[in-house]
């Protein structure tokens, strides 16, 4: 099954979105550029096979997520994105999960023409303090 990718930077969070709630970590992954950054934690950020794992864990969870994109500024092939997303439901387990965040998200488009995750920060910024390395 062939799935869509971005064609404008406002449709990345929508088409992460389509790709979580169906479940297949794979098709997530592919939202995202080689070698772009994924925040799971405020002050964690992780690439590769680490960024892909902590993703499938976000999608454990067994809860849908909804976004709603709240700011895209593009300047050229690069655009900043503010999302506000929610993870609400029942887990795996059929309890209560409500997770939320404010991501500050960057991304690009490609030699293809599909815009991709460069940088996927769920959280935003993190608690006054946090190293910025």
């Amino acid at each position: 099954m062939t799935r869509r990718l971005a064609d404008r930077p406002e449709d990345v969070p929508l088409v992460f979105a389509e790709r979580f709630n169906s479940g297949d970590p794979a098709a997530v992954a592919e939202v995202y550029e080689s070698g772009a950054v994924f925040v799971p934690e405020p002050g964690s950020p992780l690439t590769g096979p680490q960024a892909h794992a902590a993703n499938e864990e976000f999608m454990s969870i067994g809860a849908p997520i909804a976004v709603r994109p709240r700011h895209v500024y593009t300047a050229g092939d690069i655009a900043l994105l503010i999302v506000d997303w929610t993870i609400d439901g029942t887990d795996r387990d059929g309890r209560p999960v409500h997770v939320e965040g404010t991501a500050t998200d960057v991304a690009r488009r490609g030699q293809d023409g599909h815009w991709r995750y460069v940088v996927d920060n769920p959280f935003g910024v993190g608690p006054e303090g946090d190293d910025p390395r």
